[in-house]
This record gives structure tokens, C-alpha cells and sequence, in this order.
């Protein structure tokens, strides 16, 4: 596996979990009762499933080094197996954030690369 995963999130909704220290999760995090992260080689149809035409959003790179047994790597899309955090997200383990949408097609456009 992967030292490094990344999580897809609102801005907004990463503002405030910095200010308490840790991320609970979106929505969908907090109804499937884990964090989901996705590694490199699945971010790009991560973004074009379940973000497109969303902006106001952030790449969060995630150190899993940080994480025990909280960390379990589980079959999802074509039984690729992903990483999933069944506790919440310190803002510690983030290593890097960048800004980002996802256009109506589904490609990521970062707004350090306009």
C-alpha cells in the first residue's frame, strides 16, 4: 500500500475543521460511518463520480503513516481497494492542500495551474 492518500473536501467545510483540529467527514463520510480517501491512481474518477461540476473544493494530501488500525483498506470500485479512516481526520496528518473544481465533465482544474 501507499504512505499517501488524498481526500477530496469543501473549502468551507475544511475551514471549519481546521479551527477544531480534526475533519468528521462529509456528509457521505459520516453516513457510511468512515472517512473515504482515495490513492493517487483513483482520484481522477473519484473527482468525475461523485464531484463534478463543484467548485470551492480541496485536494488534501493525507500522511497514512499516522494512522493505526483506524486505517483499513476495503474493496470498492472494481474491487480496487481504497483507504478508509474509521476515525476522524487530524489536520495534523495533512500534509498539503490544494484548491481546486471539477468541471461539468469531470476533470479536476487546479487554480494554480490557470
Amino acid at each position: 500500500m501507499t504512505d499517501l492518500a488524498y481526500k477530496i473536501v469543501d473549502a468551507a467545510e475544511w475551514r471549519a475543521a481546521v479551527a477544531e483540529g480534526r475533519y468528521d467527514g462529509a456528509p457521505v463520510d459520516l453516513a457510511d460511518g468512515y472517512i473515504h480517501m482515495s490513492t493517487q491512481a483513483q482520484l481522477a474518477e473519484t473527482a468525475r463520480r461523485h464531484f463534478a461540476g463543484r467548485g470551492d473544493l480541496l485536494l488534501l494530501t493525507v500522511d497514512l503513516r499516522r494512522f493505526g488500525d483506524d486505517l483499513i483498506w476495503e474493496p470498492s470500485r472494481g474491487d480496487d481497494l481504497f483507504p478508509h479512516l474509521y476515525a476522524p481526520l487530524p489536520v495534523a496528518a495533512v500534509t498539503a492542500s490544494r484548491a481546486f473544481s471539477v468541471t461539468a465533465d469531470g476533470e479536476m482544474a487546479f487554480e494554480d495551474a490557470r
